[in-house]
């Protein structure tokens, strides 16, 4: 060996399968433990890279000829190789050798049957026996194989706990891990002199730089850490040096079994399962995913104990707690939550197969860069666990758990790529996460759940996408009323207290006859019909509360925080918006603190959108009778026979009115009365109920009146 430094390209390790990238943490392991301590590593191009003093020859002459296994035992499994029902071929036969390259591995075998004989156990154990053999294991192996026992199970109070990454301890269905690791060996090393098998040169040459597979094992035994390998031969050193590359995640295993919480979730970067953010995602994944693994990538090249550091602390926080399952952690992610430079995670998810067996399906990658808007979800951390756990319940509705689904996978969209439009489709998640507690008040109430809090300003600035779509439904969403009520009313019985203070909101107890009830007028129908049931029940409120102009006028409540332009209503009676999208863009925007966003906007930042083009004059003429702005000076009195006629499609009928109310009022309508189909005029019915600025309500007056100096004229048909 000279002081020259090698770089190995090992493009037999590749992040996926977990098999690979297992293979990859053994390979730099044991090289640092047995042959240069000075080696690093590091992920490139989906390449693990080895930096070490060892040259291409020295690399295979050490897992050739020197490398010394670490003794991999499981006297608490059947199948491992210590009960007479078991396979002994390959325990009997290490036994029996007498190299020094499997000295640790014959004291280990010879240390765990003295334990199984001081037990008087005779056969695999189970309950309580098992239990106090996992303790014995720990206080009675040497040193050497107590590495392999932190990485298979964690002692606790309530008994042992089983990390996801060596199944139940070594031990996977019908697969038994550690004895299948000797037979491997067996394939490789002579257990007599510790020469390699003829085979074992051109076997590690394909392990580390495959090129053309030779004659490999035909057992399929990767089991759960690569499922593509079930119909494909298996290299022995690749089951060897991946068994070897999970050991590094023993000391984490130990060190962070005081959470409380389940054993599995005691490991490195190990959460509960999200069922969500992959092709054949399911939210039944989550009952039968033991777990999930997100294994970090890093480019910059790391010794083996920096790696254990790493991995021993396994440090994710969201909003100062540790991740407690997928979406979770990719919000960390997402938002720097590590803090050991990595570059990216790759996601897996340990799924059952069989009911019985579990494979390491990869789930996705997740680069660890800074996406800004994820520090938005913080204003909900508090309420989205609190729901979580209530749809979590068996008699939680079918529709919050789709609620939920579809919230957590917009969430992790966003941990993925921000945008407006990233952002938007989490608050229509909101939305529809809110809607579901409304229908559902009887498991609302017994959940204990409280109304998604008030959102900042910050989510109106970040989901504006500068479409139509987004400014009509903001307009609609923050209409106000100081005798009528907010927009919000009609849509969900919650009250919002302190618009212009404190933002909180509350449920709003009500019964079939209340008011309250009667508000509510938004359902699942289409857009149109939504707005029009709107129109009209403004209207009663304001007959009944008799909602006042400064002048003392009855007029409509149609005031909002954030006005449509015309151009925008112009492409809603056009057709050239959608509909859908404007729903659910209201359902979610109620959940804005309005008054806070108005207080941190200026006024001209909120009535943005097109001027033109214009809306048709028959809008215009009828959207004067329904404002809540002086027109030229004079407040028009608010006339409820117009919208109802307007809403049936009697287009005539209902300019008609218009025309005299507007006469009355002191005003000269400029055109005649025209012919319009239903369709049309119950668009533009629905359309009266989007708020105008006073500009652009002075605007469509001077393109439907008649100028103030002149004579007023009756339209002919009135």
């Amino acid at each position: 060996m000279t002081n020259e430094i090698h770089v190995h390209k090992l493009t037999g390790c590749s992040p996926i399968p977990l098999a690979s990238y297992l293979k990859a943490l053994g390979i730099l392991r044991l090289v640092a433990e047995q042959a240069d301590p000075t080696a690093q590593g590091w992920w490139l191009g989906d390449v693990f890279h080895l930096r070490t003093k060892l040259n291409q020859h020295g690399l295979r002459e050490f897992f050739v000829n020197k490398y010394r296994p670490t003794p991999l035992v499981a006297p608490w499994n059947g199948g491992s190789g210590f009960y007479p029902k078991d396979n002994q071929s390959a325990i009997t036969a290490l036994c029996e050798g007498h190299t020094e390259r499997t000295v640790q591995y014959r004291e280990t075998i010879s240390a765990c049957r003295l334990v199984l004989t001081a037990l008087g156990l005779k056969e695999k154990p189970d309950g309580e026996a098992k239990g106090r053999l996992l303790i014995a294991c720990r206080g009675r192996l040497p040193d050497e194989a107590v590495v392999s026992l932190d990485a298979a199970y964690v002692l606790t109070d309530d008994g042992p706990k089983y990390p996801p990454l060596l199944g139940t301890g070594f031990n996977d269905g019908r697969l038994e891990f550690t004895n299948n690791f000797m037979q491997r060996l067996l394939d490789l090393i002579e257990p007599q002199s510790g020469n390699p098998t003829t085979s074992a040169m051109s076997w590690w040459e394909e392990a580390f730089f495959p090129r053309v597979q030779g004659d490999l094992q035909k057992d399929s035994i990767l089991g759960q850490f690569d499922p593509g390998a079930v119909e494909r031969p298996v290299n022995p050193w690749d089951y060897v040096l991946m068994l070897e590359g999970a050991l590094v995640f023993a000391a984490a295993a130990v060190k962070r079994h005081e959470s409380a919480t389940k054993g599995a979730l005691s490991y490195p970067f190990c959460v509960r399962s999200a069922g969500i953010g992959y092709g054949s995602s399911a939210s039944s994944d989550e009952g039968s995913c033991r777990a999930e693994l997100w294994l970090p990538l890093w480019l910059r090249p790391c010794t083996y104990p920096e790696l254990q550091t790493l991995l021993s602390e396994g440090r994710v926080q969201v909003e100062g707690r540790s991740a407690r399952n997928g979406v979770d952690f990719a919000r960390a992610v997402s938002t720097l939550g590590t803090d050991r430079g990595i570059d990216q995670f790759v996601r897996f998810g340990f799924h059952a197969r069989n009911g019985l067996a579990y494979f390491a399906v990869p789930l996705g990658r997740f680069k660890v860069e800074p996406q800004p808007q994820v520090n938005l979800l913080a204003e909900i951390d508090g309420w989205l666990d609190s729901f979580r756990r209530a749809v979590s319940s068996d008699n939680a509705p079918s529709r919050a758990q789709r609620a939920l689904r579809r919230l957590e996978s917009a969430i992790l969209e966003l941990c993925q790529q921000k945008g407006p439009a990233r952002l938007q489709a989490v608050l229509v998640a909101l939305g529809e996460a809110q809607a579901a507690l409304v229908v559902s008040s009887k498991w609302r109430a017994e959940a204990f759940q409280r109304p998604v809090p008030l959102l900042s300003p910050k989510w109106f600035i970040d989901c504006d996408d500068a479409t139509s779509e987004f400014r009509l439904a903001a307009s609609l969403a923050a209409m106000f009323s100081s005798s009528v009520g907010d927009f919000r009313q009609h849509l969900e019985p919650v009250e919002v207290k302190g618009r212009l203070a404190e933002g909180r909101s509350r449920w709003v107890e009500w019964t079939e006859d209340s008011s309250a009830a009667c508000n509510v007028v938004w359902n699942a129908g289409d857009l149109e019909d939504n707005l029009i049931a709107v129109l009209k029940r403004r209207i009663v409120e304001a007959v009944r509360h008799g909602e006042r102009s400064d002048d003392g006028t009855l007029v409509f409540p149609g005031q909002s925080l954030c006005s449509a332009s015309r151009g925008d209503v112009g492409a809603f009676l056009r057709h050239d918006t959608d509909d859908d999208r404007i729903a659910s863009l209201v359902r979610g925007l109620v959940l804005l603190d309005w008054g806070r966003v108005q207080q941190s906007l200026a006024h001209k930042e909120l009535q943005r959108g097109p001027a033109d083009p214009m809306p048709d004059a028959t809008f215009s003429l009828l959207k004067l009778c329904h404002t809540p702005w002086a027109v030229r000076d004079v407040s028009v009195r608010l006339e409820p026979t117009i919208a109802r006629l307007a809403a049936a499609g009697r287009a005539d009928a209902a300019m008609k009115h218009a025309a005299r109310r507007l006469i009355g009022s002191g005003l000269s309508p400029a055109i005649r009365v025209a012919s319009r189909d239903t369709a049309s005029t119950q668009r533009m019915a629905a359309a009266l109920l989007f708020p105008l600025s006073w500009a652009d309500v002075n605007t469509l007056a001077n393109s439907v009146l008649k100028a103030q100096s002149a004579a007023v004229e009756v339209v002919r048909t009135i």
